[in-house]
């Protein structure tokens, strides 16, 4: 597909760099010539300098015929003006970057006059994982698919785990519990298991279950943790206002730290029943004084890296039951991994996830629609969710799965069949109206169909 992509800050270099690894004829627009230079050396596009709002910059980048214009410059009214002139030049869809709160409401009243077919909030989307993963503070990271249905989580194999030396086949009647481990990151290696596959100390492993199956499962491995009251969040940002707006309605108490009095000052005014202190958030004295010792879970939001991660460190030290640590730069992930940090969110990567489901969703040929796309395993795998719809049918529908020849380095991990959810074995089909969770190191699945090996 024709993308042109408007602003080549870092969503917009991410977006590029996926999007072409994707096979995608992508135009990136941008005021900056050292970015777009940067961008069009290291991913071969082509960089068009100029405002992306521009009749005669659009047309240079063949808006006209681009199946898709995404608009992630810094500046929300900017990208829906793209999106505008976008569509009035005739591109097929428009995708906007929007992240000011003001905008939420009227975005869904003028949507269809402002011919978007898609806008994308980082900061929304980031609050409600972080959300999501307070919510089982056991898991080191979690990922919803069949509107919360089934959850995939991952969690540690940690020294004494009854999981230890057992063969992933075992593992239901050992537990009593149905589960499915569909991917082990071992040291630098990542696996997609079968069912021989031995787990040991240290391994990383992503786990699909029902909500109600993680709660046993986590009580049964010793690792189960009280839920979430008091939450700490250092950082007042848009994530951080998002955040709390969600944690006040589940009856949560939120205290915030911010050291702008000007964005506190805001803070205040807009979460009332959230206590907002000013003061630096990495000052260890003030967060003694603030109580960190006595909170439940550190939500670290301010916008540098390096603070995050020291202010992280000092709340693993102080037993917390979660610390979710906000990072920019994925270079980092060794050191987090050395430091212990384990629960780590990334706007950047949330809001590229969302595009790149929806660009696949516009690729689909056989009616099988990527619903939900998670990258898991430090982006190393994926876990994508298909609708089967009532049309495809075939050489996927009613077939049992031992009879289907599947690419490699790829998992079935779950069908739900109405409110039914199948692990399944090889006696099990694909039917019209499932939802399909797959598992894969490959990158390129557009449709269901595509998991068949057809070399």
């Amino acid at each position: 597909m024709k993308i042109v992509i408007v602003g080549d800050g870092k969503v917009g270099q991410a977006l590029t760099g996926r999007l072409s690894e994707e096979g995608h004829d992508v135009v990136v627009i941008d005021n900056s010539p050292d970015a777009l230079r940067s961008s069009v050396e290291i991913y071969d596009v082509m960089g068009i300098s100029g405002n992306g709002a521009s009749y005669a910059v659009q047309k240079e980048a063949g808006v006209e015929e681009a199946d898709l214009l995404i608009a992630a410059t810094s500046g929300d009214e900017l990208n829906l003006l793209c999106c505008m002139l976008a569509k009035k030049l005739g591109a097929r869809h428009t995708i906007a970057r929007v992240r000011n709160p003001d905008y939420a409401d009227q975005l869904v009243l003028m949507k269809e006059e402002l011919g978007l077919s898609m806008t994308v909030n980082p900061e929304q989307a980031a609050a409600r994982e972080i959300a999501r993963m307070l919510r089982f503070p056991s898991a080191l990271k979690l990922d919803s698919f069949a509107r919360g249905q089934v959850e995939l989580v991952e969690i540690k194999v940690k020294a004494g785990s009854p999981l230890l030396g057992q063969a992933l086949y075992s593992l239901s009647g050992i537990l009593g519990i149905r589960i499915l481990i569909c991917a082990v990151r071992r040291g630098e290696e990542v696996y997609i298991p079968t069912g021989n596959f031995v787990l040991q100390e240290g391994d990383k492993i992503s786990i699909t279950a029902s909500p109600s199956e993680l709660d046993s499962l986590f009580r049964k491995l010793g690792i189960y943790r009280q839920k979430i009251h008091r939450v700490m969040v250092v950082g007042g940002g848009r994530i951080a206002y998002y955040l709390a707006k969600q944690l006040l309605k589940l009856g949560m108490p939120v205290k915030i730290i911010e050291k702008d009095p000007l964005r506190c000052e805001q803070l205040s005014d807009v979460l009332p029943r959230a206590q907002i202190i000013l003061g630096d958030g990495s000052d260890r004295e003030l967060l003694e004084e603030e109580g960190i010792e006595d909170m439940d879970a550190l939500v670290a939001l301010t916008g540098m890296d390096e603070e995050n991660i020291i202010i992280s460190m000092y709340a693993g030290t102080l037993g917390l039951s979660k610390v979710v640590t906000k990072i920019n730069r994925m270079s980092f992930q060794e050191i987090l991994d050395g430091a212990g940090i384990e629960s780590v969110i990334t706007p950047k990567g949330i809001t590229v996830n969302q595009i790149v489901r929806y660009v696949r969703a516009m690729e689909n040929s056989q009616g099988s629609n990527v619903e939900t796309l998670h990258r898991i395993v430090d982006g190393r795998v994926e876990a994508l969710e298909f609708n089967v719809a009532g049309n495809c049918v075939g050489e996927l529908t009613g077939i049992p799965l031992k009879d289907l020849r599947t690419r490699p380095n790829l998992l079935i991990a779950c069908i739900i069949r109405g409110r039914q959810i199948i692990y399944p074995g090889g006696s099990d089909t694909i039917e019209a109206g499932d939802n399909v969770i797959v598992v894969t190191t490959n990158h390129q699945l557009q449709d269901l169909s595509d998991i068949l090996d057809r070399s």
